[in-house]
């Protein structure tokens, strides 16, 4: 006697808003069978919701003479800081750490509920390359205005878990990608 699957309550929602794209089997991502997918799967929606506590976490505290306070700077402040005097590269820097982890922690979601092709992995890898980008160039400004000795600047915690958010996003999609290639 077969026993018949029960639908999940994602599987529920993702039927009613269209039939054709959850289909109930033993290979869903949706399955509970697929327990690394699955981790995968929950492991990038925490990322939907850590990655805007990053943005606002303090990255560093810098202050010009060592006598006054040192204000902290978060990419949120930083990027308004930014779109006062240099437009292209907060442009730049608004796509690099807003953009591009946002969008390929979505995408990868939409892969692993089967609602995106796994042909579209490789543009999204090439998406948290480019946010782990903007790490390098937070770093370079550390180092910048460290050697030129004038100012103050601590590296404060935030710049640590906006970086292990994307080294954990490029992990995500890593090991997307192998699942995919073995499958």
């Amino acid at each position: 006697m077969a026993r018949r699957l029960r639908p999940y309550p994602a599987q529920v929602l993702v039927m009613w808003v269209s039939p054709n794209l959850a289909k109930v089997d033993k290979d869903s991502y949706l399955s509970p069978t697929k327990t690394k997918g699955n981790m995968l799967k929950y492991l990038n929606l925490t990322l939907l919701i850590l990655f805007p506590i990053a943005w606002f976490a303090p990255l560093m505290r810098a202050g010009l003479l060592p006598l006054f306070g040192l204000s902290e700077i978060s990419v949120i402040t930083g990027l308004q800081s930014l779109w006062e005097t240099d437009i292209f590269l907060a442009l730049a820097v608004t796509f690099f750490a807003l953009f591009a982890p946002y969008v390929k922690t979505a995408g990868l979601a939409l892969i692993h509920f089967g609602l995106l092709r796994r042909k579209t992995l490789p543009v999204l890898q090439l998406l948290g390359k480019l946010a782990m980008a903007d790490v390098f160039l937070i770093a370079l400004y550390v180092v910048i205005f460290k050697g030129i000795g004038v100012g103050r600047i601590e590296i404060a915690w935030g710049l640590y878990f906006f970086t292990a958010c994307i080294v954990a996003s490029i992990l995500i999609g890593w090991f997307t990608q192998r699942k995919s290639e073995r499958e």
